[in-house]
């Protein structure tokens, strides 16, 4: 299959996926949505392959959202455009607008798989909003020393209340609260000291030490470690799903103070909030 921003490789049973929007921080567009969802399939379903690498090309990680290319986002529309954007959504699976990505929902990108073969994260740069929804699915996580996470949903009027689900369960602590809140951006080194990652490194050697891992990881019985992280995952996914459910409720994309965030954030000015 022929990707346009993401590379799919492999190296004997290890397996890379890099996100290649490098010029956007690797934010999440529909396509780039699409080709996780694709090459996260293709490995799961590959005999040959057990251990897959996330990481990112560029200065990132990944960003978040693209709030200029995602189908989610209409800010600055009229009602007809925007109507015409959420119908459009429906049919591609954001279903509720900006509420849910292709990758989100309560099983996320890995809660569901045929095999539940380990995936390493291996972040550097802004591992922000959908960057840390990713991330934090990962049964393991590498983390460049200029990593800086954030639950940044929040700050654009959104619900982070699945990316909350799955950090906390493998951090349980006010710090993820203070994330989900404010949306505050977190060094990896504090991460690191709060059990959310795994290894902290040097910038610019995560990739280098997240293949060291994944030859360990290579070394245990696949059949053990993949029942290994069928139970890891299983943790996250009933919260996930039962604050899912109760996000499409709140329809947090349908409010004013939604539409003058990312209003904000394209004209480079400080946010007005009116509470409605």
């Amino acid at each position: 299959m022929t990707y346009k921003t993401i590379e799919f490789t492999t190296d004997g049973r290890l397996a890379y996926l890099m996100l290649n929007r490098p010029e956007r921080l690797n934010a999440l567009n529909d396509d780039l949505e699409s080709e996780i969802r694709a090459a996260l399939v293709a490995f799961d379903l590959d005999d040959d392959l057990w251990v897959l690498i996330i990481h990112g090309a560029g200065r990132a990680f990944c960003a978040g959202l693209d709030v200029k290319e995602h189908s989610s986002f209409s800010f600055g529309s009229d009602d007809a455009t925007r109507g015409a954007k959420a119908l459009a959504a429906v049919r591609s699976g954001h279903v509720g607008g900006a509420q849910h990505l292709r990758g989100t929902g309560g099983e996320g990108w890995l809660g569901r798989t045929a095999n539940y073969k380990p995936v390493i994260a291996a972040v550097h740069g802004y591992v922000l909003g959908g960057g840390a929804h990713l991330a934090a699915e990962c049964d393991l996580v590498v983390a460049a020393e200029d990593a800086r996470f954030a639950i940044s949903e929040t700050t654009t009027g959104m619900s982070g209340s699945r990316t909350w689900a799955k950090i906390n369960t493998f951090m349980p602590s006010k710090i993820a609260s203070e994330m989900l809140i404010t949306g505050r951006r977190i060094e990896a080194a504090e991460l690191y000291r709060l059990g959310l990652v795994n290894r902290l490194v040097p910038a610019g050697e995560h990739l280098r030490a997240a293949e060291e891992l994944a030859h360990e990881v290579l070394k245990v019985p696949p059949l053990a470690a993949r029942d290994s992280v069928r139970v890891t995952r299983k943790q996250w996914v009933p919260l996930a799903t039962q604050l899912d459910e109760q996000m499409q409720l709140s329809r947090l994309d349908l409010t004013e103070d939604f539409r003058e965030a990312n209003r904000a954030f394209a004209e480079r000015r400080a946010p007005v909030f009116r509470a409605r």
